[in-house]
C-alpha cells in the first residue's frame, strides 16, 4: 500500500476542476480531514480518489467541468466533476450518476424554491422519487422499508444529493441550514414506485414522460406520518387519511402548499376496488381535508391570511382552507410492501415537486 493518498475535495472549490489533496493512505486520516473541513454529513465517507471519481464519470458523456446548476442558498456550482465526487463520499455505485444529475437539475428549478428550503428553519429534506424502468435496473426499493434502511441504491443517492447540497450549496447546521431541529431524512431520503402494486399511471407519466422513460421527482418533504387504518371500504379509507392530513399548525395550510402520500398496496387495492382513479382520490381528499381556519392559533392564522387572501378571498374563523389550492395538488406515489399502512408526508408549502428525465447516456 501507498503511503499517501490523492484524494478529491467536496465539490465545492471555486475552480472549475475539484481541488486535489494528498493524504496518508489511512481511512481514519481521510474522514479526519473531511470532518476538519465539514465536508461529510456525520458519516464515515468513501474517499474520492481520481480513480473512483473517473469510474463515475464514465457515465455521463458530459464534461467534468460542465455546469449542471447552481445550488442555493451558497450559489455554488454543481459541475458534473462535483456531483461525481459527493457521489463517491456517499458510497454510491458509478451508474447512479444519471439519476443525481437528474435530482440536481429538478431542486434548481425555481418552482422547487430550494433558497427556501436549504435556509428555513422548518425540517424539510428534499425526497427523491424515482419512477420508470431505471428504478429497477437500479434496484432502488420501493417495496419493504422502502423508506427505511436496507438498499444500497436508496441509501446512497438521497445521501449523495444531501451532500451536494451542504457541500456545494453550502447548507451547513447552524450556519446557512438554520433548522430548528432537522430530521433524519436529511441524512437521505429515497424511493421507487412500487411498479407492480400501483393501479394507477406511474408518476412519471402522470408528470408528462413517456412511459418508456425513467425519472427522478423532488419533494420537499417535513416528514412522514404513518396512517395504520384497517378500513376495508374506499371511503372509510379517504376519511381516515384526511383526517390524519389536517392540522393547524402546518405549512400547507397556511401558504397552500402540495402534500403527498405514499399508499400502501393493500390501501391502493381498497381504492382500484372502488373504481377510483387517482383524480377522483385527489378530488375527494381535498374535499374532506378542509380546515376550519380558526382552529389556527390567532398569529399563525394572520400568517394565512397575507398567504392565502388572494387566492381564497376573505378568510375569517369559519372559512375552511383547503390544504393545496386545486385538488391536483396532492401528490400520490404507491410504495411500500403488505400492511395495512400508508404515508402521509407533509411538506414545506412554498415550494412545488419537480420532476426531470433520467439521461442515462447523458
Amino acid at each position: 500500500m501507498s503511503e499517501n493518498l490523492q484524494v478529491k475535495g467536496s465539490g465545492c472549490e471555486p475552480a472549475a476542476r475539484a481541488a486535489t489533496f494528498e493524504v496518508p493512505d489511512d481511512l481514519d486520516a481521510i474522514n479526519r480531514l473531511y470532518r476538519e473541513r465539514r465536508w461529510g454529513d456525520g458519516l464515515p465517507i468513501v474517499p474520492p480518489t481520481a480513480e473512483r471519481v473517473g469510474r463515475m464519470l464514465r457515465h455521463t458523456r458530459r464534461a467534468p467541468d460542465d455546469v449542471v446548476a447552481t445550488i442555493a442558498p451558497g450559489f455554488g456550482a454543481a459541475t458534473i466533476e462535483g456531483i461525481a465526487i459527493n457521489a463517491v463520499l456517499a458510497g454510491c455505485d458509478p451508474e447512479y450518476l444519471p439519476v443525481l444529475i437528474a435530482a440536481v437539475e429538478a431542486v434548481a428549478a425555481p418552482e422547487f424554491n430550494l433558497q427556501g428550503i436549504q435556509a428555513t428553519t422548518n425540517p424539510v429534506a428534499v425526497w427523491i422519487i424515482v419512477s420508470g424502468p431505471l428504478a429497477r435496473r437500479l434496484e432502488i426499493n420501493g417495496t419493504f422499508n422502502c423508506l427505511g434502511e436496507g438498499a444500497w441504491a436508496n441509501a446512497t443517492i438521497g445521501r449523495a444529493l444531501r451532500l451536494i447540497l451542504r457541500n456545494i450549496g453550502g447548507a451547513l447546521p447552524g450556519e446557512m441550514d438554520r433548522a430548528t431541529h432537522g430530521q433524519p431524512g436529511k441524512y437521505t431520503f429515497c424511493c421507487a414506485e412500487n411498479d407492480d402494486a400501483n393501479p394507477w399511471q406511474p408518476l412519471h407519466v402522470e408528470r408528462g414522460f413517456a412511459v418508456g422513460c425513467s425519472a427522478v421527482t423532488v419533494v420537499g418533504a417535513e416528514g412522514t406520518m404513518n396512517m395504520n387504518t384497517h378500513a376495508k371500504d374506499a371511503a372509510e379509507l379517504l376519511r381516515a387519511i384526511a383526517e390524519t392530513m389536517i392540522h393547524p399548525p402546518s405549512n400547507e395550510y397556511t401558504h397552500g402548499g402540495e402534500p403527498w402520500l405514499v399508499i400502501g398496496p393493500e390501501h391502493a387495492e381498497i381504492l382500484k376496488r372502488a373504481g377510483l382513479s387517482k383524480a377522483e382520490v385527489k378530488q375527494r381528499l381535498w374535499e374532506i381535508s378542509k380546515m376550519p381556519a380558526g382552529r389556527m392559533t390567532a398569529k399563525d392564522l394572520g400568517r394565512v391570511l397575507v398567504s392565502r387572501s388572494a387566492e381564497l378571498g376573505a378568510i375569517g374563523p369559519d372559512t375552511l382552507l383547503p390544504i393545496s389550492p386545486r385538488p391536483e395538488g396532492i401528490g400520490i406515489v404507491v410504495a411500500g410492501g403488505p400492511g395495512t399502512h400508508s404515508v402521509y408526508v407533509p411538506c414545506f408549502g412554498n415550494s412545488l415537486a419537480v420532476t426531470r428525465a433520467v439521461a442515462v447516456d447523458a
